[in-house]
């Protein structure tokens, strides 16, 4: 167990005990005090997944509806900047570097620029409404995508997704929890 782990003051790690390092680092990832901020954080990031699911499992880990939902929107919005900076590179070096990843970054490039047909009439706001619907095959992911591909600014495409995120993190937290469960 982890008793003994802890040190008595501040709760530092003691010398005792040092072969249960194993239980304490499950705890810290999965127990209900800094863990379950952890898990829901990193869950929000994975593509697909982001805040509609780490939402209900940070509530699951215990979290109230409220930190469940910001922890979510700051972990669905921190690789957002990366994909957009980053994205276009990678896809040059996976396309140079092998037939099947070439076809893979056109399959994703096809993806980003159909749905892009539905953002571009309104852009800022049709990307923020694009990402905010909780639907499979939207979100701060394809939100990204889409800004990378279509060569959006930096400047206008980050205000727009993180509005986008905010809007679904409210609206997964309301249909799922009851909207006064927010605040």
């Amino acid at each position: 167990g982890l008793r003994g782990l802890r040190g008595e003051r501040h709760g530092r790690i003691s010398q005792e005990g040092t072969g249960h390092m194993t239980d304490y680092i499950v705890n810290l990832l999965t127990g209900q005090d800094l863990g379950a901020y952890f898990v829901t954080l990193i869950v929000s990031m994975i593509p697909v997944i982001e805040l509609r699911g780490a939402i209900p499992l940070g509530v699951g880990l215990g979290l109230s509806h409220f930190d469940a939902m910001w922890v979510s929107m700051l972990g669905n919005m921190l690789p957002v900047p990366f994909i957009i900076l980053f994205i276009r590179p990678i896809f040059k070096w996976m396309t140079k570097r092998s037939e099947r990843l070439g076809r893979l970054v056109s399959k994703l490039e096809a993806k980003a620029e159909g749905k892009w047909d539905k953002v571009r009439k309104y852009q800022f706001f049709g990307l923020a409404v694009f990402v905010g619907i909780p639907l499979p095959g939207t979100g701060a992911w394809t939100g990204a995508l889409i800004a990378a591909v279509m060569d959006m600014r930096m400047s206008r495409a980050l205000p727009s997704i993180l509005l986008g995120v905010v809007i679904a993190g409210f609206l997964v937290t309301g249909i799922t929890y009851g909207f006064t469960s927010i605040f």
